[in-house]
């Protein structure tokens, strides 16, 4: 069996504080994520007879005996908040996978720390069965994200609005270091902790960065790029995160603390899911805005190692590489080329889908089954302002190209509908419908679900509201 290491724990130990996982009521492991377990070259015994389960309440085990809760601080809908930290996540070591990379193993919902804040350091199965399928889902859309390892129910009841079953999850990630991190060490004034941050940071993951003139402005460059490119994914799928606290943005841009996240159905540009977030910051249309509004206060704690001009000229580079990316990829999902004209299409289709609260994913992937044709049929019949949508066909059938647009426009993807579906079935301990949803969002450009289930629609256009409590 692979051993873990403990990098962070052992480099920052000022940076954390050591935590034994509390174990659940008749805690079982539920799902795994087999393919990932062997990139990341885990013992497969892990998984038989409650193997892992054990582990982590084995306070002696390597799985236990070193797990830390990191401390860190966020701007939350805006406001700094320098009370924040693992609440009710331990590190519990790193990994390296086959290519050589650490990957650290996270434990969701183990219960409290010393950042819980009075709360009881648990996640409901509702909230982590949504992170586990919609992380790997975003995964195999090519959308970089956080990962899921397993899954653990139990028979442990958890009040959040109600009464709920509490379970326990393992994601992976690069880092889980935030935004948050240095954001708090610096405004704190704790000036040693903050440096041997950046240093740690520098060494272990941007190396590339040592070398340059202002090694701070390049890891700021780097993470700024990043989450544009992130961001421009978001975009083009239509995924709207929900909770864009800097404690929820990763330094690796990567999409992280899934909450009350959903792809957009009925499109809308200001659509909005967090029922915490009636004046709409995080809302769709907001998402590159509020992006580059945390990177600003994310630059604060670069300022002891960039003048403002370097820290103006990094973060002036995020708009122009998210729009660049955000283009690029929308003519590619419409089978478009670059150009003023193309570009023009496209926003028009946005427009269309829009005015007539079209279905955002449904409609792309029924123009790729289009594509070839010069009869819109299905597709046209969708839309009740007929001319509206000829002339746009007619222009569009000018400048489309000859691809496979069914390679880039799934059929697939994690609904509310379709996860609260999972959530229910395994709320009574059926896991079935939650690993057949999971299968089809790992596939979600295979034409076997265009007429699946997983492929429809919900029944009702009312708009979703969703809860942040996990």
């Amino acid at each position: 069996m692979q051993s873990l290491s403990h990098r962070y724990a052992e480099k920052l130990a000022d940076l954390v504080s050591v935590v034994a996982p509390q174990g659940l009521k008749n805690q079982r492991l539920r799902m795994v994520n087999r393919p990932l377990a062997e990139q990341l070259q885990l013992d497969p015994e892990l998984w038989e007879n409650a193997s892992l389960t054990t582990l982590l309440t084995e306070p002696d085990s390597a799985w236990s005996a070193r797990a830390v809760a990191q401390k860190y601080g966020g701007h939350q809908f805006g406001h700094w908040n320098p009370d924040l930290g693992d609440g009710r996540g331990l590190l519990l070591g790193e990994c390296l996978d086959k290519q050589g990379n650490y990957q650290d193993l996270h434990l969701k919902g183990a219960g409290q720390t010393p950042y819980s804040r009075f709360a009881d350091g648990r996640a409901v199965l509702r909230s982590t069965l949504r992170e586990y399928i919609g992380s790997e889902a975003l995964h195999a859309l090519g959308i970089p994200t956080s990962r899921a390892l397993c899954l653990f129910s139990s028979d442990e009841t958890v009040m959040r609005e109600r009464a709920e079953p509490g379970a326990m999850m393992i994601r992976t990630a690069p880092s889980h270091i935030r935004f948050g991190h240095f954001e708090y060490f610096f405004h704190s004034g704790d000036k040693d902790k903050l440096e041997a941050l950046f240093n740690f940071v520098l060494k272990e993951y941007f190396s590339e960065c040592i070398d340059q003139p202002n090694p701070h402005q390049a890891l700021l460059r780097a993470i700024t790029l990043r989450t544009a490119r992130m961001i421009a994914l978001w975009q083009c799928h239509g995924f709207v995160h929900g909770v864009m606290n800097t404690d929820n943005m990763s330094i690796h841009g990567i999409t992280f603390d899934y909450g009350p996240y959903a792809f957009i159905d009925n499109f809308h540009a200001s659509a909005v899911f967090n029922h915490s977030d009636p004046q709409g910051r995080y809302a769709f249309d907001r998402q590159p805005g509020i992006a580059l509004w945390n990177l600003n206060m994310l630059a604060y704690a670069f300022t002891p190692y960039c003048d403002t001009k370097e820290i103006r000229d990094t973060l002036e580079q995020f708009e122009p590489v998210f729009l660049a990316q955000y283009q690029k990829l929308m003519l590619t999902r419409l089978g478009l080329s670059e150009g003023a004209a193309q570009r023009q299409l496209s926003n028009d289709w946005l427009s269309l889908l829009s005015a007539e609260q079209r279905d955002y994913t449904a409609s792309f992937r029924l123009l790729a089954r289009h594509q070839h044709t010069r009869d819109a049929g299905v597709l046209r019949d969708s839309f009740i302002d007929r001319a509206r949508f000829d002339n746009w066909w007619a222009s569009y059938c000018e400048y489309r190209q000859p691809r496979d647009l069914l390679s880039e426009n799934p059929a697939v993807i994690p609904r509310t509908h379709l996860l609260n579906e999972a959530i229910k079935q395994a709320e009574s301990d059926d896991f079935s419908y939650a690993e057949a949803l999971l299968d089809a969002c790992l596939s979600p450009y295979d034409t076997t679900w265009d007429d699946h289930h997983f492929a429809s629609l919900p029944a009702t256009a009312a708009p979703v509201s969703l809860s942040c409590s996990s």
